[in-house]
Formats: structure tokens, C-alpha cells, sequence
């Protein structure tokens, strides 16, 4: 197993940067693909980018070019670079891990982490 834990969460206008961070810990953080996801009130938790064990990511289209994902496998973190941010993206934001034999597999859809991991979350608000 592997426990996740988010922060860097915020109030930040329209327009505006935020970093969110995941640290890992528990069993070897490079045998886990990551990824971030996220839930506004009212809507399903839904998919915003993934990363794989060898640094190859994926975005949802909503975020591609405003979003970046990476990960430092020396400091078991990962990390979300969300810029040129929307009232639409307010959500609360999941960390997501799941363990793969694969060094290029990357989480593509929720039901991905069916059988991985999830954070507590972190709440990114946008204000308009």
C-alpha cells in the first residue's frame, strides 16, 4: 500500500498559478503510476492528468496547455503546475496512485484507481 497526501491547495483568482503537491510514502513510490483528479459539488470526481514511472503524462482535454504533471521519484512527490486557472476548475483535487509493472502505463479514466489509491484531497477554489 501507499499513502498519499495532498497540499498546496488555495484560493486563487481567475488567471491565476497554483502548485499542488502529493507525497507518497509507504511501498516504493516508483512502482506507481500517479495521477490527479478532481470533484466540484455536484459533479462526479473526474480525470485531470496522470503521469507514468518513467515521466510520460496524459491531461484531460479541459486542462491540456494550462496543466502540468510531474514527478520527483528522489522525494516521492508528485506534483500538479496549474496555471491560467478558471472558476471552472474549483474542485477539490485528488492525488491518485496505482501500482504498475509497466514503466509507460498512465491512469486514463476513474475507474482506473479502482484498484489503487486515493489522497484526502486538497480544495482549489477560483475566484471569477
Amino acid at each position: 500500500q501507499v499513502q498519499l497526501v495532498e497540499s498546496g491547495g488555495g484560493l486563487v483568482p481567475a488567471g491565476g498559478s497554483l502548485r499542488l503537491s502529493c507525497a507518497a510514502s509507504g511501498r516504493p513510490f516508483t512502482n506507481y503510476a500517479m495521477g490527479w483528479f478532481r470533484q466540484a459539488p455536484g459533479k462526479e470526481r473526474e480525470f485531470v492528468a496522470a503521469i507514468s514511472r518513467d515521466g510520460g503524462s496524459n491531461y484531460a482535454d479541459s486542462v491540456k496547455g494550462r496543466f502540468t504533471i510531474s514527478r520527483d521519484n528522489a522525494k516521492n512527490m508528485v506534483y500538479l503546475q496549474m496555471n491560467s486557472l478558471k472558476p471552472e476548475d474549483t474542485a477539490v483535487y485528488y492525488c491518485a496512485a496505482k501500482f504498475s509493472g509497466s514503466y509507460y502505463y498512465t491512469l486514463k479514466s476513474l475507474s482506473d484507481v479502482n484498484s489503487g489509491y486515493w489522497g484526502q484531497g486538497t480544495q482549489v477554489t477560483v475566484s471569477s
